[in-house]
């Protein structure tokens, strides 16, 4: 992880990554630092093709009878619905700073997750934890997605991208 919160690594990395493949690069990156654009514009600047956002929130859970972490390593990523909001404002404050494609992660559970992930600027959007609680989500949220754009004749996704009216 420490390469995705320090903006010179992340460029460094990027850049020698680039360098080793012509093939697309996604760099995923970490909520858990203090400006996430600016480690965005890093890995643009070094040759990503797209940025990946977000990965996992950190986490405690502590036995309350034993007075011991939860989770082996005492910190873990929390992931699933939790993390949407944070998801949401990271892409969108993103979106506004860098030129590449974003691809939307964090608590997507439902097609209306995704096209909120699209209005904030996501071209993209992953499905993680729903998959493990209704394996047929991501064929749902798809499903959806097409209805809400017949709906609103929307005839291509990137029409979705950054269409947030903030009045």
């Amino acid at each position: 992880m420490f390469f995705g919160v320090d903006e010179k690594i992340t460029y460094k990395l990027t850049e020698k990554l680039r360098n080793l493949t012509d093939k697309p690069l996604i760099i995923k990156l970490t909520p858990n630092v203090t400006d996430i654009t600016r480690i965005a514009l890093s890995a643009e600047k070094g040759g990503a093709t797209a940025v990946s956002l977000i990965n996992t929130v950190i986490g405690m859970a502590i036995d309350i009878y034993t007075k011991k972490p939860r989770i082996g390593n005492i910190f873990g990523g929390l992931s699933g619905p939790a993390i949407k909001p944070i998801a949401l404002a990271k892409i969108y404050q993103t979106y506004k700073k860098i030129k590449i494609p974003i691809i939307g992660v964090g608590g997507i559970f439902t097609w209306e997750d995704a096209i909120e992930f699209f209005i904030a600027g996501a071209r993209a959007i992953q499905v993680g934890t729903a998959n493990f609680i209704e394996p047929f989500s991501t064929i749902e949220i798809i499903e959806g997605i097409k209805k809400y754009m017949d709906r609103f004749n929307i005839k291509n996704l990137d029409e979705l991208t950054g269409s947030l009216n903030e009045n």
